[in-house]
């Protein structure tokens, strides 16, 4: 299964530290908003998230279709090729994509330590 870029999305106290921590550690800001509590830093070819106020833990994301620079790519997995996959294997998902759709959609998950997996299909 081709699952697309991969980030980590973290539940921040205060997204101003956060953003100053990161950035010591050699991330820039790549996209989002810090007016809104929530940017998308970037060191390489590693994305972390920070989120405050959104959700209360942190949440492995997926992006099929996407490369880590949020770019299109010409062959991925359709999240609900995934989806279906998943419930083929006894995956129980949290919520599920419409099959009966195209484009953009989302399935989450928890794995067996209780931890979110968010596959989040922008395309």
């Amino acid at each position: 299964m081709k699952l697309g870029a991969f980030s980590t999305s973290l539940s921040v106290k205060d997204i101003k530290a956060s953003k100053t921590f990161y950035e010591t550690l050699g991330f820039s800001v790549f996209a989002g908003a810090i007016e809104q509590n929530y940017l998308i830093m970037k060191n390489g070819n590693a994305l972390i998230g920070l989120f405050q106020g959104m959700f209360e833990q942190n949440i492995l994301t997926f992006n099929p279709g996407w490369d880590e620079n949020a770019n299109a790519v010409k062959s991925f997995d359709d999240v609900r090729a995934i989806q279906k996959h998943l419930k083929n294997h006894n995956i129980k998902l949290e919520r599920e994509a419409d099959e009966n759709t195209s484009g953009p959609a989302s399935i989450v998950m928890y794995d067996p330590d209780g931890n979110t997996i968010l596959i989040d299909q922008h395309i």
